[in-house]
């Protein structure tokens, strides 16, 4: 019988039982089973096309009319047997789909060992973004490694506090320091520290703020660490807020709303209120929300105040405005109106730090990331007077290297921050921005003329190398900025000199050190002439200092952590997470 199909087969045992009893029995009462029901309907169907069926799609219905079932059997089978119709088998619910990670990070290539006679002019804008680092913390300390485009050396390195010395007074918004000193990773090697720190201003001083809170408030900001705790970071923030001060807050999800409309500094219960009442719900609908974020802050706007927007998202756009240049354009728009825009990112899995970081870039703002209790008060409390008051724009660095004093160097990260050789002087040309109280670090690893450890030949055909000429100057560092209102850049050049090489490097710089060779372990480990876990891990440890904030304690953990992870014979070690 194997060519019978299954309602065949069905109909067939149900013409078998019935002939197997003559009286109705209890087991003959009870409802017929689905497999039954099925086929008395497959009956009633064949009656119905009795006289089609000549017609070749009646396939079904023709094995059920021709079939003719075998006579019934002399004995009639126990009546258990024929009562027993099995129940059918439960139908368990499908698995949940798996977790897709969807995080995006923009790609990028570590920046080479140049070489001095070649290309002796180094050019970057600085960046006082910090995201990349709270974000590699959360990854780590929910013991996940964290992929390699995800680190950025130079958010590691300005995630700390290195106390560079502030100007003296507020006619130069800023002081330029540096140190050259052996570098930890090979003595045969140079590291040159350039700090910039940024003057500092009272609380009380600060010029009035129209702040717009562009909030995403979709179905997946509602996590624990996504919108609740979103709510409780701007609850921090409010009590800094003057009267002076405008607030506005937009949310977008299904659709962009206006939650509270431009609202004075000093009603902080009326702007808790409105943060209180946020909910996570419905799709991301960021474009629209941006439009209207802009449109309030233009409604607000201060003039000689601070006009920004802060974003802030656990991920994508995936409603409406989704083009990135589109995005892009409307916040660079809105950066020509002297409205800045910062971004603050939150949560796991869905979450698109590219851009974020871009949106910052062009906003003339900076890139967060919150990832407890703690770094919500360091961005929003701590940090928030140099977020509102910038008192450089443009701030663009370049250092042309003496081939006579240095053979080769290599920029530690900054790399989606490199500019050309004309960009310097061009004031048309956007780069980052400097707050009160701010501070910008940037590592070089330099290689001696004459040094054993050189990583790159000579040309045969290229420049001719000088060496034996005058190395009393090691570079030359020139720094161009922008006071805000200004157009025209102003200048400033120093000399850094062969004889201000240190015999040890500072506990700052040592500190600074770990962190570059911590960040390059994560990327895979290639840069620092062999500098495995163990030195990064015993300099981290010796030049903790006196650690106020226990950020450096911390990070000596993270080391240990991540260690795990990566060559997991050492064993994890386990962190609590972040507060």
């Amino acid at each position: 019988m194997s060519h019978l199909s299954r309602p065949c087969l069905t109909l067939l045992t149900v013409a078998m039982l019935a002939a197997c009893s003559s009286a109705p029995s209890p087991q003959a009462l009870a409802p017929a089973p689905p497999e039954a029901a099925r086929a008395d309907r497959l009956q009633v169907q064949a009656g119905k096309t009795a006289n089609q069926a000549a017609h070749p799609s009646a396939t079904t219905e023709r094995r059920v009319r021709t079939y003719t079932p075998p006579a019934a059997p002399a004995q009639p089978p126990p009546p258990a047997a024929i009562a027993a119709y099995p129940a059918p088998a439960a139908i368990a619910p499908p698995p949940p789909p798996p977790s897709v990670n969807t995080e995006r990070y923009a790609r990028h290539e570590d920046n080479p060992v140049r070489r001095t006679a070649e290309q002796p002019l180094s050019t970057f804008s600085i960046d006082v973004d910090t995201g990349s680092y709270a974000n590699m913390r959360r990854m780590v300390s929910h013991g996940q490694r964290p992929p390699a485009d995800a680190v950025r050396a130079e958010e590691f390195i300005n995630y700390f506090d290195y106390h560079h010395r502030a100007p003296a007074t507020r006619d130069t918004p800023f002081r330029v320091t540096t140190e050259l000193a052996p570098a930890p990773w090979n003595a045969q090697r140079q590291l040159l520290m350039i700090g910039i720190k940024g003057y500092e201003l009272p609380r009380r001083d600060l010029p009035p703020s129209n702040l717009v809170f562009l909030l995403d408030t979709s179905g997946s900001m509602d996590a624990q660490d996504k919108l609740p705790l979103l709510k409780r970071a701007l609850a921090m923030l409010v009590p800094q807020l003057r009267a002076q001060d405008r607030v506005s807050i937009v949310v977008y999800a299904g659709s962009a709303g206006l939650v509270l409309p431009p609202t004075p500094g000093d009603r902080h219960d009326k702007i808790l209120a409105a943060l209180d009442q946020l909910q996570a719900g419905g799709s991301t609908n960021g474009g629209d929300g941006i439009r209207l974020a802009y449109a309030m802050a233009r409604q607000g706007f201060i003039k000689d105040g601070s006009n920004r927007v802060i974003l802030a998202t656990d991920g994508d756009f995936n409603v409406g405005t989704v083009s990135q240049d589109a995005l892009e354009t409307l916040v660079g728009d809105g950066r020509a109106a002297g409205i800045a825009l910062t971004t603050l990112g939150l949560g796991q899995g869905n979450y698109n730090d590219a851009l974020a970081e871009r949106l910052a870039d062009v906003g003339d703002g900076n890139h967060a990331y919150i990832d407890s209790d703690q770094e919500a008060r360091k961005v929003l409390v701590q940090q928030m007077q140099g977020t509102l008051l910038t008192i450089a724009r443009d701030v663009k660095i370049q250092v042309e290297f003496n081939p006579a004093a240095v053979a080769e160097y290599r920029l530690i990260g900054y790399e989606n921050r490199a500019l050309r050789r004309e960009d310097f002087a061009n004031d048309k040309v956007d780069a980052g921005d400097i707050g009160a109280g701010h501070e910008v670090t940037a590592l070089y690893e330099l290689t001696p003329t004459g040094s054993q450890a050189a990583r790159l030949q000579a040309l045969r055909y290229g420049a001719k190398s000088i060496a034996g000429g005058d190395a009393r100057e090691v570079a030359q560092l020139r720094l161009r900025y922008k006071r805000p209102g200004q157009q025209t850049s102003a200048l400033i050049e120093t000399p850094i000199l062969a004889d201000a090489l240190r015999r040890q490097p500072s506990e700052s710089a040592r500190f600074a050190s770990a962190v570059a060779g911590y960040a390059d372990l994560l990327r895979g480990g290639s840069r620092f002439d062999g500098w495995r876990w163990e030195q990064v891990l015993a300099t981290a440890r010796g030049a903790r200092g006196e650690d106020r904030d226990s950020r450096r304690t911390e990070f000596v953990g993270l080391i240990e952590q991540a260690r795990g992870l990566i060559e997991p014979a050492h064993g994890a070690v386990a962190l609590a997470p972040p507060r």
